[in-house]
C-alpha cells in the first residue's frame, strides 16, 4: 500500500525565527498541509470526517532536520500513508528545497482514531478502503 502525494510551499517572512530560518515547528504545520492534501486526493475531507464523529490526533510526532530553509524559498512537501493499523495510521513526510532537490527535513506523525468521546475506534473500513486503493 503506497499512497503518496506532493505539495509545494513557499516559506513566507512569517514563517522564520530572529535567525533568518524557518521555525522548526513550522515544518509539523507543513506535514499537515501535506496530510490533508492526502487525504484529499483519495476522496477523503477530513472536515467529513470529523462530521462522521471520527478524529484522528496525532499521538506522535518526529522530524529531522537536515538543512535550513529560508525566506521565499520553494519547498516540495512528500507525504506517504506508511502505514494503516488496527486504529492508528502513520505518515510519513520529507521536505525539499525547490529546485535543487536538497533534503531539509524527513519526520513523521502517527494518528489514532477515536470517537467524540475520545475513546479509541478502528479506522472506519470506508476510509481503510480509500487510503489502500
Amino acid at each position: 500500500m503506497i499512497a503518496e502525494h506532493e505539495i509545494r510551499v513557499r516559506v513566507r517572512y512569517a514563517d522564520t525565527d530572529t535567525m533568518r530560518v524557518v521555525y522548526y515547528a513550522n515544518f509539523f504545520v507543513w506535514f499537515e498541509s501535506g496530510r490533508v492534501e492526502l487525504l484529499r486526493s483519495r476522496g477523503i475531507v477530513y472536515r467529513d470526517v470529523e462530521d462522521m464523529g471520527i478524529f484522528i490526533p496525532v499521538i506522535e510526532a518526529q522530524a529531522n532536520y537536515k538543512a535550513p530553509a529560508r525566506f521565499d524559498d520553494e519547498l516540495l512537501i512528500k507525504t506517504r500513508l506508511a502505514k494503516i493499523g488496527e486504529s492508528s495510521v502513520r505518515f510519513e513526510n520529507e521536505v525539499y528545497k525547490l529546485p535543487s532537490m536538497e533534503l531539509l527535513c524527513t519526520g513523521h506523525t502517527v494518528h489514532v482514531a477515536i470517537d467524540r468521546d475520545g475513546k479509541p475506534i478502528r479506522v472506519p473500513d470506508e476510509l481503510r478502503a480509500k487510503l489502500s486503493s
